[in-house]
């Protein structure tokens, strides 16, 4: 096998070694982090399988979406959206999964082109109230997401996270096990609400162990980015 193929299977072997350990009998889902990566990567590891990518920048991302053109893949925007960017958000991917303000939802859902489907949206969470993340607090949540929900070209799936990088494995799980709950009062409140997306290449067997059903990895698939990128 090549590389691609080596860390691909391994991601994936990993991944199903935690819902073992965790005794979890649902999937979870990868998440491809993609960005700064070349097209031809990423068409290499959907060769060996992989579905879903995930990209922070947009206009990165429709570059890429171009070249990709012929391939069955489904694109997330995990980055933080700008308000001019939500024409090509609605228009060009399938899920975003950083929405954290309700002036975006009404753009997004009117720029949704008729005739596909609703656009998924997870609502971030700034789980550690850090300045330098976005994401809203977990008291505004239940108000982003009961807009979310109303938008007729929207449809909630669930929350997003990306909890400070404490040394501490502990400190990481507990954030997790918060975001846990709140995704549990979330499922609760609203009828097809299913995806926790959380956990990254250094923590996902953590993040799957409180509950994520998706997680975000980049390095471990990718190797290291360049220092320059």
């Amino acid at each position: 096998m090549n590389f691609c193929e080596t860390a691909y299977r391994s991601v994936i072997d990993r991944i199903e070694a935690a819902r073992h350990i965790a005794e979890r009998t649902d999937a979870v889902t990868l998440l491809a982090v993609s960005k700064t990566k070349p097209a031809a990567a990423l068409r290499a590891l959907a060769q060996c399988g992989q579905h879903a990518f995930g990209e922070n920048y947009v206009q990165e991302a429709l570059g890429k979406q171009r070249e990709l053109a012929d391939a069955a893949i489904e694109w997330h925007l995990i980055g933080p959206l700008q308000s001019n960017k939500c024409r090509e958000v609605a228009t060009h991917f399938d899920w975003l999964q950083s929405l954290d303000r309700t002036k975006l939802i009404e753009p997004l859902s009117r720029f949704r082109p008729a005739g596909r489907a609703a656009l998924n949206v997870l609502a971030q969470v700034n789980i550690d109230d850090e300045d330098s993340k976005s994401g809203c607090a977990p008291d505004e949540l239940a108000a982003l997401a009961d807009a979310i929900a109303a938008a007729p070209n929207l449809r909630l799936r669930g929350l997003m996270a990306i909890p400070a990088p404490a040394p501490d494995p502990g400190r990481r799980r507990e954030a997790f096990r918060r975001m846990r709950a709140l995704f549990e009062t979330l499922r609760a409140t609203h009828a097809g609400v299913d995806t926790l997306s959380m956990g990254m290449s250094d923590d996902f067997a953590l993040a799957i162990a409180e509950g994520a059903t998706m997680v975000r990895v980049g390095t471990a698939l990718f190797g290291a980015r360049s220092r320059d990128s």
